[in-house]
């Protein structure tokens, strides 16, 4: 359960937001401090999992063969094959056009050289190379918990942005993504909080308000 402190900025995050004609995302504006960010090392690359989802739909591509395929097919936005990679390779607007259109992509373990030689300047670049299917994953179980993960990546900036919602989610909900996220962000720091300069919560057209 997230901290009172947390839920009470989230929840007035949510009330200082003007009305608006569709479903604002809530993000997380994060800033960091005392670290050098032109080191890769020190740069923001997570997965987490949202205990209460992500509030928005999440397009995942799988790429596999045989058996995984047809069941990552039951969950997955997508599924293509190595003929379907071999014909990425050779059009690289097509390939541009789904890293963009994808939130995340999986793979078969050994499918992995192949995807790095055929799309690897697209989706690299991107931060979007498949994360690896190994043969006792159950893809089902994987593609489902992917569904309510984000990404957060820092990239060489020290500050960057996390959705953690949506407005239409209550402010326990989004209280309990924010909470996760800052403990996984923390646990990821060389230095924990120290390294945490301060977090807010706004939703898209809201106003920022500091919640760490």
């Amino acid at each position: 359960m997230a901290d009172q402190e947390i839920e009470d900025a989230v929840e007035r995050a949510l009330s200082e937001s003007p009305e608006r004609n569709f479903t604002e995302s809530v993000d997380l504006a994060i800033n960091l401090r005392d670290l050098d960010l032109n080191d890769p090392a020190n740069r923001i690359d997570e997965s987490v999992v949202l205990p209460s989802g992500t509030g928005r739909d999440t397009t995942i591509v799988v790429f596999a063969e045989g058996e995984t395929a047809l069941q990552a097919s039951e969950v997955a936005d997508d599924v293509l094959d190595t003929d379907d990679l071999a014909d990425l390779g050779d059009d690289q607007d097509a390939a541009k056009d789904l890293a963009e259109e994808t939130d995340f992509f999986l793979a078969e373990a050994a499918m992995m050289p192949d995807i790095g030689r055929e799309l690897g300047t697209v989706l690299g670049p991107r931060g979007k190379m498949p994360t690896p299917l190994q043969p006792d994953d159950d893809v089902r179980d994987v593609v489902d918990r992917m569904k309510n993960t984000v990404q957060l990546r820092s990239g060489d900036r020290r500050t960057f942005h996390a959705r953690v919602g949506s407005a239409n989610m209550g402010p326990d909900e989004l209280g309990d993504n924010v909470d996760t996220v800052i403990r996984r962000l923390t646990a990821s720091l060389e230095k924990g909080p120290q390294n945490l300069d301060s977090v807010y919560v706004k939703t898209t057209m809201g106003p920022a308000v500091e919640v760490a």
